[in-house]
């Protein structure tokens, strides 16, 4: 009723629309009783006339559209009518599926190649552990053990891309198995998942535990053959069976073929003989035997277990292991030994508290008996024992302080204890746990250890109240720079604050406070670095500080032997003070000294050339070319001629030494022939010995040869010292000159009979202008020893002089005998 009535609706909604439509075209019409002459040029130029047509147009349009919508939609009602019918059918099939698929002992889970979702139906009793939730449900490793899922998602995998059926039994977390069957279906996959029971689930049991035992062979075969220890199997009648890899490189074959058909065995006739003897009495037998194995003899710990269809056994190598255990035998008697040398006591007790071990020093420290150590007393018995010798410490309560002591076994960390013995010793205990169980108590005699810390505190005591007192500031760094050590001194020297000093501060912050503005940057570096630096050597260093007020402050560092760094401050003023007022009259004299060889050198200058005319004239007088001279002239003229002769030689030496102090002297080095030269010297001084009846004698060794050197001045230097020797000598004295060969040198010595040198002149004879009284006559210019250093000494020679007041006098000249070589290369 409801579609007819819509039909009609839909009918006189057309008819309005097609009515109004022609009552619109109407309107477009002219009106009646116009002329017709008027009414035709109107309809055919008109815009209504164009808009009569589009009118028609859309109501032909709307009418063809409503007829074929009325139609389709009848269509449309038939076939959901239809639909409707079959969806209904199909709702009754499903319920009627779904009622017969609820069972607990079965659930059905299928894929439809055009689904995403699987479809799982029917659910498993609540004791296999299956999740009823579906999602859950197909998540197999949730309520399935590791291997069964693993085993059924593969094959629900295949299932979904080969379509390959199968059939397996999954064990769930619960412990229950559940039978999986999957086959196609058109295009679904589908599984069905059943819970076992009865005997089914007897014989699913036993195909899982077969299976399981068979993995578990098929495991063990795979790891004894793998193993690299022989392994073997052998039947009923003691014939080899199985063998390994191991067994069969062991043996020597090419393969496990080779090994059983030919029956090499590992263990030796008479081992196996053994194994067999054991096996009458037990199964299992265990033990270590010898074989062969390469040509060299090893050691295997052998397991042999018989049963009723055979036997099975496994060689494991020990050889590396008992010669280990040999080693360690030995290292344990070498420890042994050891121990036994040191003056440490040491006693080692057991898991069981009883003494396994103990050196010598424990058995000569607490004087025990070897045959009570030798019966391994318990750690109780050896403490009585200990007591009743008076060699523990008193206690008021023994069996209490034995408790404590012992609790120890009860510890994992060491302990250490002070024991103050009778007899006025002191051990130090220390009780070691053992990691394998047990303890070690060591004992150490401290007794002299103690006396000596006593002594060294006294004794740091006494430095320490000496370092306060010193007049110099000491100051000790530490390896790390800091300050350790300082005394009060320090402080006063420096001008650093005492609490500054007690925080320890850093050499970088000392020297910090303490350089002043005039300071070497560089030598305070070297302070810091010797301090506080990581140098290859060690090395001290030393500077002078100078501050106001004419304050000077020296300061060394020592290193010392444990790392640390020892720096001393000396106030040094006074002495600075004093070195300044020396040296400045040292420059004095020093510059008079120059001032007066300077005045002397030109005065001699000035001299020589009216000498040499005096000289001159008086030789032309006394050779009577200016006229005869009468005796008493002639005498005149003598004396004129020796003073003038004698001032010239001084003035000579005053220029010879001029030359020497300019450096501008050179030496006419030639060969030199000592005998000629101590003749010619000789020969010099003869006018000297008129009316001395002084003997000069010499004494020229053979093989003395020659030297090379200055001639003229080798016989000057002999000349002044025979002319020094001749003025002290008493008359009627004696000169002996000896010359001889020493090594690379020639000796020349001079002897005279005078009085002899006072020891306070010999260190300044040699001095220019130095001069002594010869007896009644005052000395001479002091000019001929100093001319003679200073030539011994040109030449690379020495001089030296021996005397004793009363006893004469003796000078030794060494010149060298080849040019180059001098007096200290030659000693």
């Amino acid at each position: 009723m409801r579609k007819h009535d819509g039909r009609s609706a839909a009918i006189r909604a057309g008819h309005r629309a097609v009515l109004s439509l022609s009552a619109a075209i109407f309107t477009l019409l002219p009106a009646p009783g116009q002329a017709a002459e008027t009414a035709l040029p109107f309809a055919l130029s008109s815009p209504r006339l164009v808009a009569l047509v589009l009118v028609l147009g859309v109501v032909a349009f709307a009418l063809v559209s409503v007829i074929a919508f009325n139609r389709a939609r009848h269509r449309a009602e038939a076939e959901n009518v239809t639909l409707r019918a079959r969806i209904a059918d199909l709702s009754t099939a499903a319920d009627r599926a779904a009622s017969l698929l609820e069972d607990d002992h079965e659930r059905v889970v299928a894929w439809d190649t055009g689904s995403a979702a699987p479809l799982v139906a029917g659910a498993l009793s609540p004791e296999t552990g299956a999740p009823h939730d579906r999602s859950a449900f197909l998540a197999f490793g949730n309520w399935l053990k590791p291997e069964s899922a693993g085993r059924l998602e593969r094959a629900v995998g295949a299932l979904r891309k080969t379509g390959e059926p199968f059939v397996l039994t999954a064990a769930t977390t619960g412990g229950r198995l559940v039978e999986a069957r999957g086959r196609t279906t058109g295009t679904a996959a589908l599984v069905r998942f059943r819970d076992l029971s009865g005997d089914t689930l007897a014989r699913a049991e036993l195909e899982a535990r077969y299976a399981l035992l068979d993995a578990e062979v098929e495991a063990m075969r795979a790891m004894f053959a793998a193993s690299p220890m022989p392994i073997w199997l052998r039947d009923e009648k003691r014939q080899l069976l199985w063998a390994n890899a191991a067994y069969v490189e062991a043996v020597g074959a090419e393969n496990e073929t080779d090994a059983l058909s030919r029956g090499l065995e590992l263990i030796d006739s008479a081992g196996r003989g053994i194994i067999e003897a054991a096996h009458r009495s037990d199964p299992v037998f265990v033990r270590r035997l010898p074989a062969v194995v390469a040509g060299e003899r090893r050691l295997y710990d052998v397991v042999d277990v018989a049963s009723a269809s055979g036997s099975g056994g496994i060689a494991v190598d020990v050889t590396a292991v008992e010669r280990a255990e040999a080693t360690l035998r030995r290292e344990v008697d070498f420890h042994a030994r050891t121990l036994d040398q040191l003056a440490t006591a040491v006693a080692i007790f057991g898991p069981d508290r009883r003494l396994k071990s103990c050196n010598a020093a424990y058995r000569r420290l607490f004087d025990l008996d070897g045959a009570f150590l030798d019966s391994k007393p318990d750690e109780h018995a050896v403490l009585d024992r200990l007591r009743a010798l008076r060699r523990i410490p008193e206690q008021r309560d023994y069996r209490a302080w034995r408790t404590e002591l012992l609790s120890v076994y009860r510890e994992s960390e060491a302990k250490e204890h002070t024991w103050h013995l009778p007899d006025g010793q002191t051990l130090r205990v220390i009780a070691n746990p053992n990691p394998q169980g047990g303890m070690t108590w060591i004992y150490e005699n401290v007794t002299e250890q103690l006396e000596l810390q006593s002594r060294v505190t006294a004794l740091s005591r006494v430095q320490g109240e000496t370092i306060d007192h010193l007049s110099e500031g000491v100051a000790v760094f530490g390896s790390d720079g800091r300050l350790q050590l300082h005394n009060p001194t320090l402080a006063a020297l420096l001008g650093l604050d005492d609490s500054f000093l007690e925080g320890q501060p850093h050499v970088a912050d000392v020297v910090r406070v303490v350089r002043g503005p005039g300071d070497d940057d560089g030598l305070w570096g070297s302070f810091t670095a010797c301090v506080a630096g990581l140098p290859e050597s060690r090395s001290s260093v030393g500077g002078r500080l100078e501050r106001p007020g004419e304050r000077v402050i020296d300061f060394v560092t020592v290193p010392l032997p444990d790392g640390r760094t020892m720096a001393t401050f000396v106030d040094v003023s006074d002495s600075v003070r004093i070195e300044r007022a020396l040296t400045e009259r040292a420059e004095a004299l020093e510059a008079a000294d120059a001032l007066k060889n300077a005045f002397i050198h030109h005065v001699s200058y000035e001299l020589r050339s009216p000498l040499t005319n005096i000289i001159g004239f008086t030789q032309l007088l006394a050779d009577g070319q200016a006229g005869p001279l009468n005796g008493r002239q002639h005498e005149y003229v003598g004396y004129v001629m020796s003073s003038s002769t004698a001032l010239l030689a001084i003035v000579n030496d005053i220029l010879d030494l001029a030359s020497i102090d300019a450096g501008i002297m050179e030496l006419d080095y030639a060969e030199v022939d000592v005998a000629a030269t101590v003749a010619a010297a000789i020969e010099g001084v003869q006018d000297r010995l008129a009316g001395t009846d002084i003997v000069i004698t010499t004494d020229i060794a053979e093989g003395t040869g020659s030297l090379s050197a200055d001639s003229r001045r080798v016989r000057q230097v002999l000349f002044n010292l025979l002319v020094n020797a001749i003025s002290f000598s008493p008359k009627g004295g004696r000169v002996e000159l000896v010359a001889r060969r020493d090594g690379p040198m020639v000796e020349f010595v001079i002897s005279d009979s005078g009085p002899g040198i006072p020891r306070d002149f010999i260190d300044s004879a040699f001095e220019r202008f130095a001069s002594r009284p010869r007896g009644q006559n005052r000395g001479g210019a002091g000019l001929g020893l100093a001319i003679v250093k200073s030539f011994v000494e040109l030449h690379g020679g020495a001089v030296t002089i021996v005397s004793e007041e009363g006893d004469g006098s003796q000078v030794r000249v060494r010149l060298p005998i080849r040019r180059g070589v001098t007096a200290e290369a030659a000693e």
